[in-house]
């Protein structure tokens, strides 16, 4: 059997990527975006792309990156309000975004790589949401009909990984990656350590069957998208002192 492995992001990347690809990128925020894989993918110069994602990242950074290169055409999200550049393309026209609740892009994904081509939902009923899209009735509410999202290519991050491609994921990342890691006709995992025994069965949140290439996080530093502070409790008495 051919093995998973790919020495970086580029090789794992290359040969797949095309021009007007749809991707699903895991992340919430910029907590568990794979930005190993999401410069390796700015680098190949892929336009006209179609971004299924929680969000774009912020300007320079995460998925911003490849708004700055122009390379993304249509924007599937649920939150953009961090991205000055994102704003700038869509009130231009020259970006399609297609606005979608943040319990329906989850539940698209999810239905997305379980094989389910549609299901209905009353969120956003009544609302831009709902416009074009089937409605019906269930035990007296409204609902509309929203499509499984299938991506061609997912890019996911996790905390740790195996060599079948088994993964587990640490906190925050773990909001949309599993999610993004099932939707993809092909996923490519980046993870943090790759451990060179099977992880255990009973703690996998992405099965390895979903995992087509993995490679190894290069640049492990992981980014925020705004700084808070506040004094360490004790800190003034201290200082007094």
């Amino acid at each position: 059997m051919a093995s998973k492995i790919y020495q970086d992001a580029s090789e794992a990347l290359a040969g797949i990527v095309r021009d007007g690809m749809t991707i699903a990128v895991g992340g919430f925020g910029l907590s568990g975006n794979p930005t190993n894989l999401i410069r390796a993918l700015r680098d190949t110069g892929a336009k006209d792309l179609t971004i299924v994602s929680n969000n774009m990242g912020v300007d320079g950074k995460g998925l911003g990156l490849l708004l700055e290169n122009r390379q993304v055409k249509k924007v599937l999200a649920s939150y953009v309000g961090e991205n000055k550049l994102f704003a700038e393309q869509y009130l231009s026209g020259e970006l399609e975004v297609e606005f979608v609740p943040q319990g329906t892009l989850a539940e698209r994904m999810r239905a997305g790589g379980a094989g389910i081509p549609a299901f209905y939902t009353p969120t956003g009923v009544g609302t831009p949401i709902a416009e074009g899209k089937e409605e019906a009735v269930f035990d007296g509410k409204r609902v509309i009909l929203e499509r499984g999202i299938v991506a061609d290519i997912a890019l996911v991050r996790a905390h740790i990984g195996d060599h079948e491609g088994n993964l587990r994921y640490r906190l925050t990342s773990r909001n949309f990656n599993p999610l993004a890691a099932t939707c993809g006709r092909i996923t490519l995992a980046e993870v943090e350590t790759l451990s060179d025994e099977y992880l255990d069965p009973e703690r996998i949140d992405t099965p390895g069957v979903y995992v087509q290439r993995i490679v190894r996080c290069e640049d492990q530093s992981k980014e925020i998208e705004q700084l808070t502070v506040r004094p360490k409790p004790g800190a003034a008495n201290a200082e007094e002192a």
